[in-house]
């Protein structure tokens, strides 16, 4: 095995007054089809099968290895939601009703948990197939919201430096890089 070095930034939303009432007043409508789901214990197997399918064709699941596979990503679904410091109102689900079997399939998922008075926002994922359509921001506005409700200062998170549509996209969104760091992976 060899060791890499995988340089992320992490990034910061504060939430100013300015900025708060932009991301709480500011609404995007869903696209036809898809709804929001605030958080429930019912549905970790729904927020796994999203993350797991948005991140396991990405680079994030060789940077994190639970990530490529849907027994990981249930189970760090069920670590997260478990953490004392769990933030349920940051954490939802998109689903898409297909119309063709009226069933509704997990295509989004975001959760956080609270770090130093921020929202650490653990995973935004989006399915390769639902991306393009403004999920990703809906979601970030929901956990916003949680987060504002909650007292928190802003939003944090990070990505990996070669990521760089998202990085673009939390760019848009007013996020700024606050600090690099380096996850040490086997590969």
């Amino acid at each position: 095995m060899v060791m890499t070095y995988f340089k992320r930034f992490q990034m910061e939303l504060a939430f100013d007054p300015d900025r708060l009432e932009t991301l709480l007043s500011d609404e995007v409508p869903l696209p036809a089809g898809y709804e929001m789901v605030p958080f429930s214990r019912g549905i970790l197997k729904e927020h796994a099968t999203a993350k797991y399918e948005s991140f396991r064709s990405e680079l994030d699941c060789h940077v994190f290895a639970c990530l490529g596979k849907l027994d990981g990503c249930l189970r760090l679904m069920r670590e997260i939601a478990g953490r004392g410091n769990f933030l349920p109102e940051s954490t939802w689900l998109g689903r898409y009703r297909d119309p063709s079997t009226g069933h509704h399939q997990p295509v989004a998922t975001i959760q956080a948990i609270e770090t130093d008075q921020w929202a650490s926002i653990q995973n935004v994922g989006v399915v390769p197939e639902h991306r393009n359509r403004r999920l990703g921001e809906i979601l970030i506005r929901l956990a916003a919201r949680g987060a504002a409700s909650s007292g928190l200062r802003g939003l944090q998170l990070e990505v990996t430096r070669e990521n760089i549509a998202a990085i673009r996209f939390y760019e848009r969104l007013g996020f700024r890089q606050t600090k690099t760091l380096y996850k040490a992976c086997e590969v």
